[in-house]
Protein backbone atom coordinates (compact mmCIF):
# COMPACT_ATOMS: atom_id res chain seq x y z
CA UNK A 1 0.00 0.00 0.00
CA UNK A 2 1.14 3.53 -0.82
CA UNK A 3 0.33 5.00 2.62
CA UNK A 4 0.73 8.64 1.60
CA UNK A 5 -1.48 8.29 -1.50
CA UNK A 6 -4.10 6.31 0.44
CA UNK A 7 -4.28 8.92 3.17
CA UNK A 8 -4.57 11.73 0.65
CA UNK A 9 -7.55 9.96 -0.92
CA UNK A 10 -9.07 9.54 2.53
CA UNK A 11 -8.43 13.21 3.32
CA UNK A 12 -10.05 14.45 0.11
CA UNK A 13 -13.12 12.29 0.73
CA UNK A 14 -13.33 13.36 4.38
CA UNK A 15 -13.19 17.03 3.48
CA UNK A 16 -15.99 16.62 0.95
CA UNK A 17 -18.08 14.70 3.50
CA UNK A 18 -17.47 17.40 6.13
CA UNK A 19 -18.90 20.04 3.81
CA UNK A 20 -22.12 18.03 3.54
CA UNK A 21 -22.27 17.23 7.24
CA UNK A 22 -22.01 20.93 8.06
CA UNK A 23 -25.61 21.42 6.98
CA UNK A 24 -26.99 17.91 7.57
CA UNK A 25 -30.14 17.98 9.66
CA UNK A 26 -30.18 16.85 13.27
CA UNK A 27 -32.78 14.23 12.30
CA UNK A 28 -30.50 12.54 9.75
CA UNK A 29 -27.55 12.45 12.14
CA UNK A 30 -29.84 11.01 14.82
CA UNK A 31 -31.08 8.36 12.38
CA UNK A 32 -27.52 7.42 11.42
CA UNK A 33 -26.49 6.93 15.04
CA UNK A 34 -29.57 4.86 15.88
CA UNK A 35 -28.99 2.67 12.84
CA UNK A 36 -25.28 2.33 13.68
CA UNK A 37 -26.18 1.13 17.17
CA UNK A 38 -28.57 -1.44 15.72
CA UNK A 39 -25.98 -2.72 13.24
CA UNK A 40 -23.33 -3.04 15.94
CA UNK A 41 -25.63 -5.19 18.03
CA UNK A 42 -26.60 -7.29 15.00
CA UNK A 43 -22.90 -7.70 14.20
CA UNK A 44 -21.82 -8.59 17.73
CA UNK A 45 -20.77 -12.14 16.83
CA UNK A 46 -18.48 -10.85 14.07
CA UNK A 47 -17.16 -8.11 16.38
CA UNK A 48 -16.38 -10.59 19.16
CA UNK A 49 -14.72 -12.98 16.69
CA UNK A 50 -12.56 -10.11 15.46
CA UNK A 51 -11.74 -9.14 19.02
CA UNK A 52 -10.63 -12.69 19.76
CA UNK A 53 -8.02 -12.31 16.98
CA UNK A 54 -6.83 -9.06 18.54
CA UNK A 55 -6.65 -10.62 22.00
CA UNK A 56 -4.53 -13.46 20.62
CA UNK A 57 -2.25 -10.92 18.92
CA UNK A 58 -2.00 -8.88 22.13
CA UNK A 59 -1.05 -11.92 24.21
CA UNK A 60 1.63 -12.86 21.68
CA UNK A 61 2.99 -9.32 21.95
CA UNK A 62 3.13 -9.66 25.73
CA UNK A 63 0.60 -6.97 26.64
CA UNK A 64 0.13 -6.75 30.40
CA UNK A 65 -3.26 -7.65 31.98
CA UNK A 66 -4.38 -4.02 32.24
CA UNK A 67 -3.70 -3.40 28.54
CA UNK A 68 -5.44 -6.63 27.60
CA UNK A 69 -8.42 -5.46 29.65
CA UNK A 70 -8.54 -2.27 27.57
CA UNK A 71 -8.58 -4.38 24.43
CA UNK A 72 -11.06 -7.03 25.52
CA UNK A 73 -14.68 -7.07 24.38
CA UNK A 74 -17.51 -9.30 25.52
CA UNK A 75 -21.24 -9.02 24.93
CA UNK A 76 -21.67 -6.64 27.89
CA UNK A 77 -19.00 -4.31 26.53
CA UNK A 78 -20.55 -4.41 23.06
CA UNK A 79 -23.82 -3.47 24.74
CA UNK A 80 -21.94 -0.60 26.38
CA UNK A 81 -20.80 0.58 22.93
CA UNK A 82 -24.40 0.40 21.72
CA UNK A 83 -25.61 2.35 24.77
CA UNK A 84 -22.98 5.01 24.14
CA UNK A 85 -24.14 5.49 20.55
CA UNK A 86 -27.76 5.73 21.66
CA UNK A 87 -26.87 8.24 24.37
CA UNK A 88 -25.03 10.47 21.91
CA UNK A 89 -27.92 10.17 19.46
CA UNK A 90 -30.39 11.50 22.03
CA UNK A 91 -28.30 14.52 23.01
CA UNK A 92 -29.29 17.95 21.69
CA UNK A 93 -27.67 18.71 18.35
CA UNK A 94 -25.02 21.37 19.01
CA UNK A 95 -24.75 22.72 15.46
CA UNK A 96 -26.56 26.01 14.96
CA UNK A 97 -26.99 26.60 18.70
CA UNK A 98 -26.89 30.31 19.50
CA UNK A 99 -24.13 30.77 22.07
CA UNK A 100 -24.58 34.52 22.49
CA UNK A 101 -26.69 37.25 20.89
CA UNK A 102 -26.61 41.01 21.22
CA UNK A 103 -27.62 44.26 19.47
CA UNK A 104 -25.29 47.15 18.76
CA UNK A 105 -26.18 50.87 18.80
CA UNK A 106 -25.43 50.84 15.06
CA UNK A 107 -28.47 48.65 14.49
CA UNK A 108 -26.54 45.44 13.95
CA UNK A 109 -27.72 42.18 15.47
CA UNK A 110 -24.84 39.80 16.19
CA UNK A 111 -25.16 36.12 16.98
CA UNK A 112 -22.39 33.64 17.79
CA UNK A 113 -23.46 30.15 16.69
CA UNK A 114 -21.87 26.71 16.93
CA UNK A 115 -20.37 25.20 13.80
CA UNK A 116 -18.45 21.95 13.11
CA UNK A 117 -14.67 21.92 13.28
CA UNK A 118 -14.52 20.07 9.96
CA UNK A 119 -12.41 16.89 9.84
CA UNK A 120 -11.25 15.19 13.05
CA UNK A 121 -8.29 12.81 13.02
CA UNK A 122 -8.30 10.29 15.87
CA UNK A 123 -5.22 8.16 16.58
CA UNK A 124 -5.70 5.54 19.27
CA UNK A 125 -4.30 2.37 20.80
CA UNK A 126 -5.81 -0.82 22.20
CA UNK A 127 -9.33 0.53 22.73
CA UNK A 128 -11.79 -0.76 20.13
CA UNK A 129 -14.64 1.20 21.76
CA UNK A 130 -12.94 4.44 20.67
CA UNK A 131 -13.88 3.53 17.10
CA UNK A 132 -17.55 3.92 18.02
CA UNK A 133 -17.15 6.79 20.51
CA UNK A 134 -15.11 8.95 18.13
CA UNK A 135 -17.44 8.20 15.24
CA UNK A 136 -20.56 9.08 17.18
CA UNK A 137 -19.27 12.29 18.72
CA UNK A 138 -17.72 13.55 15.49
CA UNK A 139 -20.90 12.87 13.53
CA UNK A 140 -23.12 14.47 16.19
CA UNK A 141 -21.03 17.65 15.93
CA UNK A 142 -21.24 17.62 12.13
CA UNK A 143 -17.64 16.56 11.57
CA UNK A 144 -16.12 13.93 9.33
CA UNK A 145 -13.60 11.69 11.10
CA UNK A 146 -10.51 9.75 10.06
CA UNK A 147 -9.76 6.92 12.49
CA UNK A 148 -6.37 5.32 12.86
CA UNK A 149 -6.75 2.50 15.36
CA UNK A 150 -3.78 0.78 16.92
CA UNK A 151 -2.35 -2.47 15.62
CA UNK A 152 -3.60 -4.18 18.79
CA UNK A 153 -7.27 -3.50 18.02
CA UNK A 154 -7.01 -3.66 14.21
CA UNK A 155 -9.62 -6.38 13.62
CA UNK A 156 -12.07 -5.16 16.29
CA UNK A 157 -11.96 -1.59 14.97
CA UNK A 158 -12.55 -2.79 11.43
CA UNK A 159 -15.62 -4.79 12.44
CA UNK A 160 -17.10 -1.93 14.49
CA UNK A 161 -16.38 0.58 11.72
CA UNK A 162 -18.12 -1.62 9.16
CA UNK A 163 -21.29 -1.68 11.26
CA UNK A 164 -21.22 2.10 11.78
CA UNK A 165 -20.85 2.75 8.04
CA UNK A 166 -24.02 0.72 7.47
CA UNK A 167 -25.76 3.20 9.75
CA UNK A 168 -24.51 6.10 7.62
CA UNK A 169 -25.80 4.45 4.46
CA UNK A 170 -29.24 3.85 5.98
CA UNK A 171 -29.50 7.57 6.81
CA UNK A 172 -28.36 8.65 3.36
CA UNK A 173 -25.08 10.13 4.61
CA UNK A 174 -21.74 9.71 2.81
CA UNK A 175 -19.74 6.64 3.81
CA UNK A 176 -16.64 8.84 3.79
CA UNK A 177 -17.99 10.74 6.81
CA UNK A 178 -16.38 8.04 8.99
CA UNK A 179 -13.25 6.40 7.57
CA UNK A 180 -10.81 3.92 9.08
CA UNK A 181 -7.19 3.93 7.93
CA UNK A 182 -6.82 0.40 6.48
CA UNK A 183 -3.28 -0.38 7.60
CA UNK A 184 -1.22 -1.18 10.67
CA UNK A 185 1.76 0.64 9.13
CA UNK A 186 2.99 3.19 11.68
CA UNK A 187 3.94 5.59 8.89
CA UNK A 188 0.19 6.32 8.61
CA UNK A 189 0.38 8.11 11.96
CA UNK A 190 3.18 10.39 10.77
CA UNK A 191 1.33 11.15 7.55
CA UNK A 192 -1.86 12.08 9.41
CA UNK A 193 0.07 14.52 11.59
CA UNK A 194 1.09 16.43 8.44
CA UNK A 195 -2.33 16.57 6.75
CA UNK A 196 -2.96 20.27 7.33
CA UNK A 197 -4.92 20.53 4.07
CA UNK A 198 -7.45 17.95 5.19
CA UNK A 199 -7.51 17.50 8.99
CA UNK A 200 -8.57 20.32 11.33
CA UNK A 201 -7.62 18.72 14.66
CA UNK A 202 -5.90 15.54 15.85
CA UNK A 203 -7.04 13.71 18.98
CA UNK A 204 -4.56 11.07 20.23
CA UNK A 205 -5.84 8.41 22.63
CA UNK A 206 -3.13 6.19 24.01
CA UNK A 207 0.00 5.90 26.08
CA UNK A 208 2.79 8.35 26.72
CA UNK A 209 4.75 7.19 23.69
CA UNK A 210 1.93 7.82 21.22
CA UNK A 211 0.77 11.11 22.70
CA UNK A 212 4.32 12.40 23.03
CA UNK A 213 4.98 11.55 19.37
CA UNK A 214 1.81 13.34 18.28
CA UNK A 215 2.56 16.46 20.32
CA UNK A 216 6.13 16.56 19.01
CA UNK A 217 5.49 15.88 15.33
CA UNK A 218 1.99 17.24 14.62
CA UNK A 219 1.55 20.18 12.28
CA UNK A 220 -2.21 19.87 12.82
CA UNK A 221 -3.65 21.29 16.10
CA UNK A 222 -3.90 18.65 18.86
CA UNK A 223 -6.32 17.95 21.73
CA UNK A 224 -4.37 15.73 24.08
CA UNK A 225 -3.25 14.66 27.50
CA UNK A 226 0.17 13.12 27.93
CA UNK A 227 -0.51 10.98 31.02
CA UNK A 228 -3.14 10.39 33.68
CA UNK A 229 -1.01 10.84 36.78
CA UNK A 230 -3.99 10.87 39.15
CA UNK A 231 -3.71 11.68 42.86
CA UNK A 232 -6.04 11.22 45.81
CA UNK A 233 -5.32 13.32 48.92
CA UNK A 234 -6.80 11.99 52.17
CA UNK A 235 -7.32 14.87 54.59
CA UNK A 236 -7.42 14.60 58.38
CA UNK A 237 -11.16 15.32 58.17
CA UNK A 238 -11.87 12.45 55.75
CA UNK A 239 -14.43 9.78 56.55
CA UNK A 240 -12.60 6.41 56.85
CA UNK A 241 -15.24 4.21 55.22
CA UNK A 242 -15.89 6.61 52.35
CA UNK A 243 -12.15 6.82 51.80
CA UNK A 244 -11.57 3.07 51.68
CA UNK A 245 -14.49 2.60 49.29
CA UNK A 246 -13.35 5.39 46.95
CA UNK A 247 -9.65 4.50 46.96
CA UNK A 248 -10.29 0.81 46.24
CA UNK A 249 -12.62 1.66 43.37
CA UNK A 250 -10.31 4.34 41.98
CA UNK A 251 -7.40 1.90 41.82
CA UNK A 252 -8.83 -1.56 41.23
CA UNK A 253 -12.03 -1.20 39.17
CA UNK A 254 -10.04 -0.82 35.93
CA UNK A 255 -6.39 -0.04 36.68
CA UNK A 256 -5.50 0.40 33.02
CA UNK A 257 -7.61 3.51 32.31
CA UNK A 258 -6.32 7.07 32.53
CA UNK A 259 -8.66 7.91 35.42
CA UNK A 260 -7.20 5.24 37.71
CA UNK A 261 -5.47 6.68 40.79
CA UNK A 262 -1.69 6.34 40.73
CA UNK A 263 -0.60 8.21 43.87
CA UNK A 264 -2.09 8.31 47.38
CA UNK A 265 -1.27 11.29 49.61
CA UNK A 266 -2.25 11.01 53.29
CA UNK A 267 -2.40 13.71 55.93
CA UNK A 268 0.19 12.77 58.58
CA UNK A 269 -2.52 12.17 61.19
CA UNK A 270 -4.25 9.70 58.87
CA UNK A 271 -0.95 8.06 57.98
CA UNK A 272 -0.24 7.46 61.67
CA UNK A 273 -3.75 6.12 62.32
CA UNK A 274 -6.50 4.59 60.20
CA UNK A 275 -4.58 5.19 56.96
CA UNK A 276 -2.98 1.80 57.60
CA UNK A 277 -6.40 0.27 56.91
CA UNK A 278 -6.49 1.93 53.48
CA UNK A 279 -3.06 0.56 52.57
CA UNK A 280 -3.91 -2.90 53.88
CA UNK A 281 -7.18 -2.93 51.93
CA UNK A 282 -5.29 -2.15 48.72
CA UNK A 283 -2.76 -4.89 49.38
CA UNK A 284 -5.56 -7.36 50.12
CA UNK A 285 -6.98 -6.57 46.67
CA UNK A 286 -3.66 -7.44 45.05
CA UNK A 287 -2.29 -3.93 44.66
CA UNK A 288 1.45 -3.38 45.04
CA UNK A 289 1.90 -0.37 47.34
CA UNK A 290 5.19 1.53 47.05
CA UNK A 291 5.36 3.49 50.30
CA UNK A 292 7.50 6.36 51.53
CA UNK A 293 9.52 5.86 54.72
CA UNK A 294 6.67 6.93 57.04
CA UNK A 295 4.41 4.16 55.71
CA UNK A 296 6.88 1.32 55.23
CA UNK A 297 6.07 -0.18 58.61
CA UNK A 298 2.77 -1.39 57.15
CA UNK A 299 3.07 -5.08 56.33
CA UNK A 300 3.21 -5.84 52.62
CA UNK A 301 4.42 -2.45 51.40
CA UNK A 302 7.53 -1.92 49.29
CA UNK A 303 9.91 1.05 49.52
CA UNK A 304 9.00 3.85 47.12
CA UNK A 305 11.70 4.89 44.66
CA UNK A 306 12.24 8.33 43.13
CA UNK A 307 10.89 7.20 39.77
CA UNK A 308 7.53 6.23 41.30
CA UNK A 309 6.53 9.87 41.88
CA UNK A 310 4.80 11.24 38.80
CA UNK A 311 4.57 7.77 37.26
CA UNK A 312 1.52 6.37 35.44
CA UNK A 313 1.41 2.68 36.38
CA UNK A 314 -1.77 1.69 34.50
CA UNK A 315 -1.59 -1.49 36.54
CA UNK A 316 -2.30 -2.85 40.02
CA UNK A 317 0.37 -0.65 41.61
CA UNK A 318 0.24 2.63 43.51
CA UNK A 319 2.66 4.88 45.35
CA UNK A 320 1.74 6.29 48.79
CA UNK A 321 3.11 9.17 50.83
CA UNK A 322 2.46 11.02 54.09
CA UNK A 323 2.15 14.83 53.86
CA UNK A 324 1.79 17.50 56.54
CA UNK A 325 -1.42 19.11 55.29
CA UNK A 326 -3.47 20.06 52.24
CA UNK A 327 -0.90 22.65 51.15
CA UNK A 328 1.81 19.99 51.07
CA UNK A 329 -0.51 17.78 49.02
CA UNK A 330 -1.16 20.64 46.59
CA UNK A 331 2.58 21.28 46.26
CA UNK A 332 3.23 17.59 45.53
CA UNK A 333 0.48 17.45 42.89
CA UNK A 334 1.74 20.63 41.22
CA UNK A 335 5.21 19.09 41.03
CA UNK A 336 4.31 15.56 39.95
CA UNK A 337 0.79 15.74 38.47
CA UNK A 338 -0.28 15.89 34.83
CA UNK A 339 -3.32 18.22 35.15
CA UNK A 340 -5.64 15.31 34.35
CA UNK A 341 -7.70 14.39 37.45
CA UNK A 342 -7.05 14.82 41.16
CA UNK A 343 -9.28 14.11 44.15
CA UNK A 344 -9.62 15.09 47.80
CA UNK A 345 -11.25 12.96 50.48
CA UNK A 346 -12.39 15.36 53.20
CA UNK A 347 -15.36 16.54 55.26
CA UNK A 348 -13.88 19.97 56.01
CA UNK A 349 -15.45 22.33 53.46
CA UNK A 350 -12.71 24.95 53.83
CA UNK A 351 -10.02 22.36 52.99
CA UNK A 352 -11.98 21.17 49.96
CA UNK A 353 -12.41 24.74 48.74
CA UNK A 354 -8.68 25.35 49.12
CA UNK A 355 -7.87 22.19 47.13
CA UNK A 356 -10.31 23.16 44.35
CA UNK A 357 -9.11 26.76 44.26
CA UNK A 358 -5.36 26.14 44.19
CA UNK A 359 -5.10 23.25 41.78
CA UNK A 360 -5.70 23.61 38.05
CA UNK A 361 -6.25 20.04 36.90
CA UNK A 362 -8.80 19.57 34.14
CA UNK A 363 -10.95 17.57 36.60
CA UNK A 364 -11.00 17.98 40.39
CA UNK A 365 -13.09 15.66 42.53
CA UNK A 366 -14.31 15.54 46.12
CA UNK A 367 -15.25 12.28 47.84
CA UNK A 368 -15.72 10.48 44.51
CA UNK A 369 -13.79 7.84 42.61
CA UNK A 370 -11.47 9.17 39.94
CA UNK A 371 -12.81 6.42 37.67
CA UNK A 372 -15.68 8.85 37.02
CA UNK A 373 -13.24 10.94 34.91
CA UNK A 374 -15.05 9.86 31.79
CA UNK A 375 -17.24 11.63 29.24
CA UNK A 376 -19.98 9.02 29.51
CA UNK A 377 -20.15 9.50 33.27
CA UNK A 378 -20.26 13.29 32.73
CA UNK A 379 -23.43 12.86 30.67
CA UNK A 380 -21.70 13.35 27.30
CA UNK A 381 -22.70 9.88 26.09
CA UNK A 382 -19.06 9.14 25.31
CA UNK A 383 -15.72 10.88 24.91
CA UNK A 384 -12.87 10.91 22.45
CA UNK A 385 -10.43 11.61 25.26
CA UNK A 386 -9.50 13.88 28.15
CA UNK A 387 -7.84 17.15 27.13
CA UNK A 388 -5.49 18.71 29.67
CA UNK A 389 -4.49 21.76 27.65
CA UNK A 390 -6.10 25.15 28.24
CA UNK A 391 -7.08 26.15 24.70
CA UNK A 392 -10.45 25.25 23.19
CA UNK A 393 -11.18 21.89 24.87
CA UNK A 394 -10.46 20.81 28.43
CA UNK A 395 -11.52 17.70 30.35
CA UNK A 396 -13.67 15.08 28.59
CA UNK A 397 -13.92 15.83 24.87
CA UNK A 398 -17.51 15.24 23.79
CA UNK A 399 -19.60 16.48 20.88
CA UNK A 400 -19.80 20.05 22.21
CA UNK A 401 -16.00 20.27 22.41
CA UNK A 402 -15.76 19.21 18.75
CA UNK A 403 -17.40 22.44 17.58
CA UNK A 404 -16.19 25.91 16.72
CA UNK A 405 -18.34 28.98 16.10
CA UNK A 406 -19.03 31.75 13.63
CA UNK A 407 -20.63 35.16 13.89
CA UNK A 408 -23.86 35.93 12.06
CA UNK A 409 -24.29 39.69 11.68
CA UNK A 410 -27.57 41.17 10.43
CA UNK A 411 -28.30 44.72 9.45
CA UNK A 412 -30.86 46.67 7.43
CA UNK A 413 -28.85 48.65 4.93
CA UNK A 414 -26.59 49.53 7.86
CA UNK A 415 -23.44 51.55 7.01
CA UNK A 416 -20.49 52.57 9.17
CA UNK A 417 -19.85 56.26 9.71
Amino acid sequence: MDVKATLEEIGIAAKAAALELGFTSAERKHAALISAAEFIWKSRVEILDSNAKDMSFGKQKGLNPAMLDRLFLDEDRVQGIVNGLLAVAEQPDPIGQVMEQWDRPTGLNIRRVRTPLGVIGVIYESRPNVTADASALSLKAGNAVILRGGSDCFHSSKAIHSAIVQGLVCAGLPESAIQLVPTRDRSAVIEMLKMTDYIDVIVPRGGKGLVGLVQKEARVPVFAHLEGIVHIYIDASADPQKTIDVVLNAKTRRPGICGAVECLLMHKDVAQGWGHEVISALIAKGVTVDADTSLQSIEGTKPAQDHHWGHEFLDMEIVAKSVNDVDAAIAHIRLHGSNHTDCIMAEDVAVVDRFFERLDSAILMHNASTQFADGGEFGMGAEIGIATGKLHARGPVGALQLTSFKYLVRGNGTVRT
